[in-house]
Protein backbone atom coordinates (compact mmCIF):
# COMPACT_ATOMS: atom_id res chain seq x y z
CA UNK A 1 0.00 0.00 0.00
CA UNK A 2 1.05 3.66 -1.47
CA UNK A 3 1.82 6.63 1.22
CA UNK A 4 -1.34 8.47 -0.32
CA UNK A 5 -3.48 4.83 -0.49
CA UNK A 6 -2.55 4.72 3.44
CA UNK A 7 -3.43 8.22 4.02
CA UNK A 8 -6.91 7.61 2.63
CA UNK A 9 -7.72 4.68 4.41
CA UNK A 10 -6.74 6.14 8.01
CA UNK A 11 -8.31 9.50 6.96
CA UNK A 12 -11.72 6.91 5.73
CA UNK A 13 -11.68 4.79 8.97
CA UNK A 14 -11.19 8.42 11.30
CA UNK A 15 -14.13 9.82 9.34
CA UNK A 16 -16.19 6.92 9.88
CA UNK A 17 -15.15 6.38 13.86
CA UNK A 18 -16.06 10.11 14.65
CA UNK A 19 -19.70 9.80 13.10
CA UNK A 20 -20.01 6.98 14.90
CA UNK A 21 -19.21 7.93 18.04
CA UNK A 22 -20.39 11.87 17.98
CA UNK A 23 -23.27 10.17 16.75
CA UNK A 24 -23.91 7.72 19.41
CA UNK A 25 -23.59 10.76 21.80
CA UNK A 26 -26.11 13.02 20.40
CA UNK A 27 -28.52 9.89 20.07
CA UNK A 28 -27.81 9.78 23.97
CA UNK A 29 -27.98 13.46 24.95
CA UNK A 30 -31.42 13.47 22.43
CA UNK A 31 -32.85 10.59 24.68
CA UNK A 32 -32.41 11.94 27.65
CA UNK A 33 -33.78 15.48 26.26
CA UNK A 34 -30.49 17.80 26.94
CA UNK A 35 -30.68 18.89 23.89
CA UNK A 36 -32.38 21.38 22.20
CA UNK A 37 -35.22 21.12 19.49
CA UNK A 38 -34.76 17.93 17.42
CA UNK A 39 -31.40 15.88 17.85
CA UNK A 40 -31.70 14.37 14.21
CA UNK A 41 -31.07 17.85 12.65
CA UNK A 42 -27.54 17.34 14.63
CA UNK A 43 -27.30 13.50 13.63
CA UNK A 44 -27.68 14.89 9.77
CA UNK A 45 -25.57 18.08 10.84
CA UNK A 46 -22.52 15.77 11.73
CA UNK A 47 -23.38 13.33 8.70
CA UNK A 48 -22.81 16.53 6.23
CA UNK A 49 -20.16 18.27 8.13
CA UNK A 50 -17.93 15.44 8.03
CA UNK A 51 -19.11 13.71 4.56
CA UNK A 52 -18.23 16.86 3.12
CA UNK A 53 -14.73 17.26 4.56
CA UNK A 54 -13.95 13.63 3.79
CA UNK A 55 -15.09 13.97 0.18
CA UNK A 56 -13.49 16.76 -0.70
CA UNK A 57 -10.38 15.84 0.82
CA UNK A 58 -10.32 12.70 -1.23
CA UNK A 59 -11.53 14.56 -4.20
CA UNK A 60 -8.35 17.07 -4.17
CA UNK A 61 -6.21 14.40 -3.65
CA UNK A 62 -7.96 12.44 -6.32
CA UNK A 63 -7.54 15.49 -8.41
CA UNK A 64 -3.55 15.90 -7.81
CA UNK A 65 -2.68 11.83 -8.71
CA UNK A 66 -4.48 11.80 -11.72
CA UNK A 67 -4.33 15.57 -13.07
CA UNK A 68 -0.57 15.87 -12.61
CA UNK A 69 0.35 14.55 -15.84
CA UNK A 70 -2.32 16.40 -17.84
CA UNK A 71 -2.36 19.68 -16.57
CA UNK A 72 0.81 20.24 -14.59
CA UNK A 73 1.73 19.43 -10.66
CA UNK A 74 1.66 22.91 -9.97
CA UNK A 75 -2.06 23.18 -11.53
CA UNK A 76 -2.98 20.36 -10.11
CA UNK A 77 -1.87 21.60 -6.61
CA UNK A 78 -3.69 24.58 -7.13
CA UNK A 79 -6.88 22.88 -7.96
CA UNK A 80 -6.79 20.38 -5.09
CA UNK A 81 -6.28 23.72 -2.51
CA UNK A 82 -9.42 25.12 -4.23
CA UNK A 83 -11.52 22.37 -3.78
CA UNK A 84 -10.77 21.90 -0.30
CA UNK A 85 -11.52 25.57 0.49
CA UNK A 86 -15.02 24.93 -1.42
CA UNK A 87 -15.48 21.63 1.34
CA UNK A 88 -14.72 24.47 4.30
CA UNK A 89 -17.12 26.26 2.64
CA UNK A 90 -19.78 23.36 1.75
CA UNK A 91 -19.76 22.65 5.43
CA UNK A 92 -20.05 25.96 6.86
CA UNK A 93 -23.06 26.70 4.63
CA UNK A 94 -24.64 23.56 5.41
CA UNK A 95 -24.58 24.38 9.43
CA UNK A 96 -26.21 27.67 8.76
CA UNK A 97 -28.57 26.33 6.64
CA UNK A 98 -29.57 23.35 9.11
CA UNK A 99 -30.20 25.76 12.09
CA UNK A 100 -32.24 28.40 10.09
CA UNK A 101 -30.27 31.62 10.53
CA UNK A 102 -31.01 34.56 9.22
CA UNK A 103 -29.03 36.71 7.01
CA UNK A 104 -29.77 39.47 9.49
CA UNK A 105 -28.72 36.81 12.57
CA UNK A 106 -26.07 35.46 10.45
CA UNK A 107 -24.20 38.76 9.92
CA UNK A 108 -24.54 39.59 13.82
CA UNK A 109 -23.01 36.23 14.77
CA UNK A 110 -20.35 36.50 12.04
CA UNK A 111 -19.13 39.68 13.74
CA UNK A 112 -19.37 38.33 17.33
CA UNK A 113 -17.86 34.98 16.42
CA UNK A 114 -15.42 37.06 13.87
CA UNK A 115 -14.22 38.65 16.87
CA UNK A 116 -13.74 36.07 19.49
CA UNK A 117 -11.94 33.10 16.84
CA UNK A 118 -9.65 36.31 15.63
CA UNK A 119 -8.60 36.80 19.13
CA UNK A 120 -8.46 33.40 19.82
CA UNK A 121 -6.54 31.89 17.08
CA UNK A 122 -4.95 35.12 15.28
CA UNK A 123 -1.99 32.36 13.49
CA UNK A 124 -4.97 29.77 12.66
CA UNK A 125 -6.11 32.26 10.68
CA UNK A 126 -3.47 34.12 9.70
CA UNK A 127 -1.97 30.90 7.93
CA UNK A 128 -5.44 30.33 6.13
CA UNK A 129 -5.64 33.71 4.44
CA UNK A 130 -1.60 33.53 3.61
CA UNK A 131 -2.42 30.18 2.07
CA UNK A 132 -4.96 32.02 -0.35
CA UNK A 133 -2.71 34.88 -1.15
CA UNK A 134 -0.10 31.68 -2.06
CA UNK A 135 -3.12 31.02 -4.08
CA UNK A 136 -3.93 33.92 -6.35
CA UNK A 137 -0.16 35.35 -6.15
CA UNK A 138 1.92 32.13 -6.89
CA UNK A 139 5.11 33.47 -5.18
CA UNK A 140 6.12 29.82 -6.09
CA UNK A 141 4.91 26.69 -7.35
CA UNK A 142 4.63 22.95 -6.07
CA UNK A 143 7.54 21.30 -7.86
CA UNK A 144 10.03 24.15 -7.68
CA UNK A 145 13.08 24.89 -5.58
CA UNK A 146 13.31 27.51 -3.75
CA UNK A 147 15.53 29.01 -0.70
CA UNK A 148 13.11 30.46 2.57
CA UNK A 149 14.38 33.38 3.72
CA UNK A 150 12.28 35.00 6.28
CA UNK A 151 12.31 39.62 7.26
CA UNK A 152 13.12 38.42 10.94
CA UNK A 153 16.83 37.51 10.35
CA UNK A 154 19.36 39.53 8.77
CA UNK A 155 22.83 38.34 6.84
CA UNK A 156 25.39 36.13 9.29
CA UNK A 157 28.88 37.36 8.57
CA UNK A 158 31.13 34.80 9.04
CA UNK A 159 34.18 35.27 11.65
CA UNK A 160 36.03 31.81 10.98
CA UNK A 161 39.79 32.53 9.65
CA UNK A 162 40.64 32.89 7.39
CA UNK A 163 36.85 34.53 6.32
CA UNK A 164 36.87 36.88 8.99
CA UNK A 165 38.02 40.37 6.63
CA UNK A 166 36.09 39.23 3.90
CA UNK A 167 33.05 40.47 2.33
CA UNK A 168 31.16 37.04 1.87
CA UNK A 169 27.85 36.57 3.85
CA UNK A 170 25.60 33.51 4.77
CA UNK A 171 21.80 34.10 3.61
CA UNK A 172 19.96 32.16 6.73
CA UNK A 173 17.49 29.98 5.22
CA UNK A 174 15.76 26.59 4.40
CA UNK A 175 16.27 25.30 0.59
CA UNK A 176 14.19 22.22 -0.73
CA UNK A 177 11.48 21.46 -3.08
CA UNK A 178 7.49 22.51 -2.56
CA UNK A 179 5.63 19.48 -2.46
CA UNK A 180 2.24 20.97 -1.45
CA UNK A 181 0.40 23.98 -0.37
CA UNK A 182 -2.12 23.41 2.25
CA UNK A 183 -4.61 25.65 3.95
CA UNK A 184 -1.98 26.23 6.93
CA UNK A 185 1.02 25.02 5.82
CA UNK A 186 4.06 25.10 2.98
CA UNK A 187 5.34 21.57 2.84
CA UNK A 188 9.13 21.53 1.10
CA UNK A 189 11.60 18.26 1.12
CA UNK A 190 14.35 20.27 2.00
CA UNK A 191 17.63 18.89 0.29
CA UNK A 192 18.48 17.20 3.06
CA UNK A 193 15.51 14.73 2.46
CA UNK A 194 13.92 16.17 4.82
CA UNK A 195 9.95 17.32 5.42
CA UNK A 196 9.74 21.14 6.59
CA UNK A 197 5.82 22.37 7.33
CA UNK A 198 5.92 26.55 7.06
CA UNK A 199 3.17 28.31 8.31
CA UNK A 200 1.64 30.33 5.65
CA UNK A 201 1.89 33.33 7.10
CA UNK A 202 5.16 32.97 7.80
CA UNK A 203 5.82 32.38 3.44
CA UNK A 204 3.74 35.65 2.85
CA UNK A 205 6.53 37.99 4.63
CA UNK A 206 8.96 35.53 3.67
CA UNK A 207 12.12 36.47 0.99
CA UNK A 208 11.89 33.09 -1.48
CA UNK A 209 14.90 33.08 -3.94
CA UNK A 210 13.64 30.41 -6.45
CA UNK A 211 15.89 28.19 -8.78
CA UNK A 212 15.19 27.51 -11.98
CA UNK A 213 16.22 24.20 -13.61
CA UNK A 214 18.24 25.97 -15.89
CA UNK A 215 20.10 28.22 -13.00
CA UNK A 216 23.32 29.72 -13.55
CA UNK A 217 25.14 30.70 -10.12
CA UNK A 218 28.03 32.09 -9.56
CA UNK A 219 30.45 30.44 -7.20
CA UNK A 220 33.38 31.67 -5.32
CA UNK A 221 36.03 29.42 -4.32
CA UNK A 222 38.56 30.53 -1.70
CA UNK A 223 41.95 28.13 -1.96
CA UNK A 224 45.38 28.99 -0.18
CA UNK A 225 48.31 28.57 -1.82
CA UNK A 226 52.09 28.93 -0.85
CA UNK A 227 53.60 31.93 -1.38
CA UNK A 228 56.82 29.56 -3.03
CA UNK A 229 54.67 30.68 -6.14
CA UNK A 230 54.54 33.63 -8.57
CA UNK A 231 50.82 34.71 -8.04
CA UNK A 232 50.57 35.86 -11.63
CA UNK A 233 51.45 32.59 -12.59
CA UNK A 234 49.44 30.40 -10.26
CA UNK A 235 46.24 32.79 -11.08
CA UNK A 236 46.93 32.04 -14.95
CA UNK A 237 47.22 28.62 -14.66
CA UNK A 238 44.23 27.68 -13.11
CA UNK A 239 42.45 30.09 -15.64
CA UNK A 240 43.59 27.89 -17.87
CA UNK A 241 42.38 24.82 -16.29
CA UNK A 242 39.22 25.77 -15.41
CA UNK A 243 38.47 27.21 -19.00
CA UNK A 244 37.38 23.34 -19.78
CA UNK A 245 34.87 23.28 -17.31
CA UNK A 246 31.74 21.83 -18.50
CA UNK A 247 29.03 24.28 -17.89
CA UNK A 248 31.07 27.16 -17.32
CA UNK A 249 29.17 30.49 -19.06
CA UNK A 250 31.52 33.27 -18.43
CA UNK A 251 35.75 33.21 -18.12
CA UNK A 252 36.86 32.54 -14.59
CA UNK A 253 38.10 35.26 -13.00
CA UNK A 254 40.97 34.46 -10.09
CA UNK A 255 42.50 37.21 -7.79
CA UNK A 256 44.42 37.52 -4.72
CA UNK A 257 41.77 38.13 -1.74
CA UNK A 258 44.56 37.97 1.18
CA UNK A 259 47.99 36.85 2.06
CA UNK A 260 49.32 35.95 5.60
CA UNK A 261 53.36 35.09 6.28
CA UNK A 262 53.12 31.90 4.14
CA UNK A 263 50.15 31.89 1.69
CA UNK A 264 48.11 33.67 -0.83
CA UNK A 265 44.53 33.28 -0.53
CA UNK A 266 43.19 33.44 -3.52
CA UNK A 267 39.63 34.06 -4.47
CA UNK A 268 38.35 32.12 -7.76
CA UNK A 269 34.53 33.31 -9.30
CA UNK A 270 33.07 30.89 -11.72
CA UNK A 271 30.43 31.31 -13.56
CA UNK A 272 28.35 27.94 -14.36
CA UNK A 273 25.02 26.54 -15.56
CA UNK A 274 24.05 24.77 -12.19
CA UNK A 275 21.30 24.25 -9.50
CA UNK A 276 23.51 23.76 -6.89
CA UNK A 277 26.79 25.33 -6.09
CA UNK A 278 28.67 22.07 -4.10
CA UNK A 279 28.98 20.42 -7.29
CA UNK A 280 30.23 23.48 -9.29
CA UNK A 281 33.07 24.13 -6.08
CA UNK A 282 34.05 20.81 -5.77
CA UNK A 283 34.98 20.73 -9.66
CA UNK A 284 37.13 24.15 -8.80
CA UNK A 285 38.58 22.60 -5.93
CA UNK A 286 40.12 19.39 -7.81
CA UNK A 287 40.91 21.26 -10.91
CA UNK A 288 42.87 23.43 -8.72
CA UNK A 289 44.60 20.60 -6.31
CA UNK A 290 45.66 19.28 -9.73
CA UNK A 291 47.24 22.84 -10.76
CA UNK A 292 48.93 22.77 -7.59
CA UNK A 293 50.52 19.61 -7.54
CA UNK A 294 51.62 19.96 -11.25
CA UNK A 295 53.59 23.54 -9.96
CA UNK A 296 55.12 21.65 -7.31
CA UNK A 297 56.26 18.84 -9.33
CA UNK A 298 57.80 21.51 -11.91
CA UNK A 299 59.31 23.24 -9.20
CA UNK A 300 61.23 19.85 -7.70
CA UNK A 301 62.25 19.24 -11.22
CA UNK A 302 63.86 23.01 -11.67
CA UNK A 303 65.58 22.36 -8.14
CA UNK A 304 67.00 19.03 -9.32
CA UNK A 305 68.85 20.63 -12.20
Amino acid sequence: MSRNESRIFALTISSIIAMVVIGAAIYILGSMKLLPGNYILYLELVIWIVGVLLVSYLLSLLVRRRLSTVIGVDNASSLGFVIRVIGYALALAGAVSVFKVGLGEALAAGGFAGLVLGLASQDVLSNVFGGIMLLLSRPYKVGQRITVSTWQYGLDFPTYSPKYFSTDYLIPGYTGTVIDVTLLYTIIQTDELSELRIPNSIMIQAAIFVHDKEEKRKVRTRYEISKDFDPDMVAERIKEELSHMEGLLAPPVVRVLEATQTSFIFGIDVVAKSVYEEPVRSEVIKRVTRVVKSLSREEKVNESK
